[in-house]
């Protein structure tokens, strides 16, 4: 007789996905780097980046002032010249701050998320959609702009994309803990769990795409039963990926768990619909 597979929290995800894992390295590329994030919308931060600690401060309101914090960070390098920046910004219980930085093109990319608190979590499915509220209760903003130069009209910005819309991707991350994606459309995509601690799981959730060159993505999920978090870098080219996912230690809302991800990826299929 089969059993009911169980929804974990992101703590127990990290410990399954933990041994002989397929991360990146941390990178020291960024360690005594100072640059200043110029915004699309005139605004400015600072990042000054140590061995260990990195900081990014607002030098102006306006969309820097979302994307600001201080803490311990992890850098890595999935592609030479691209260099993914995350941290848990010191003092604010359940915010995330990741940041692709193009060095090679002088572009950045920011993603500032929120997990949601117990109660807005406990709301029900079907009292958010009468609400016009999203499924997730996982919030989630984007800034694009130019790295040490001021954002023009002629400045190539990462763009969201729907190249990877109708791939079909398995991605092993251990030798214990394999999925499979399917880009279903612009909004939606489906994962499940072939081999692992969530092992029979599946689901549809949030998603959005972002290309930053060629057969390079930035893919950030949001997932609606267990408040979770996932940016990721997917490089079609050399077939890895490597970036994090953030959630909950356990399901009393207390402890976070912000852990790094990395796969070898397959692609499986591509699925074209003649409408």
């Amino acid at each position: 007789m089969s059993t009911q597979p169980v929804f974990i929290p992101v703590g127990d995800l990290a410990d399954g996905f933990a041994p002989d894992s397929h991360i990146l390295p941390a990178s020291p590329v960024l360690q005594g780097q100072q640059l200043v994030l110029h915004f699309a919308d005139g605004s400015r931060a600072s990042l000054h980046a140590g061995e260990q600690h990195c900081q990014l401060e607002a030098l102006e309101h306006g969309t820097a002032a979302g994307f600001t914090g201080q803490g311990h960070y992890r850098a890595s390098s999935l592609r030479p010249g691209i260099v993914l920046l995350d941290l848990l910004p010191e003092h604010t219980h359940g915010h995330s701050l990741s940041l692709v930085l193009d060095v090679s093109r002088g572009l950045f990319t920011a993603v500032a998320g929120q997990l949601p608190q117990a109660d807005d979590v406990a709301r029900s499915a079907f009292s958010r959609v009468m609400s016009g509220d999203e499924l997730t209760a996982v919030h989630c903003q984007f800034a694009h702009g130019c790295i040490d130069q001021p954002v023009t009209a002629n400045s190539p910005l990462h763009q969201i994309t729907d190249e990877l819309i109708g791939l079909r991707n398995q991605y092993r991350y251990s030798p214990t803990e394999c999925y499979e994606h399917i880009y279903l459309n612009s909004h939606f995509y489906t994962w499940q769990c072939l081999q692992g601690v969530e092992q029979g799981l599946a689901d549809v959730d949030r998603c959005h795409y972002f290309k930053l060159a060629a057969q390079l993505y930035l893919f950030v999920w949001r997932e609606k039963i267990v408040p979770t978090l996932g940016v990721v870098l997917i490089d079609l080219q050399q077939l890895k990926t490597d970036g994090k996912i953030f959630g909950y230690q356990g399901n009393n809302f207390t402890a976070l768990s912000n852990f790094p991800v990395g796969a070898r990826a397959q692609i499986l299929n591509h699925t074209s619909h003649a409408l």
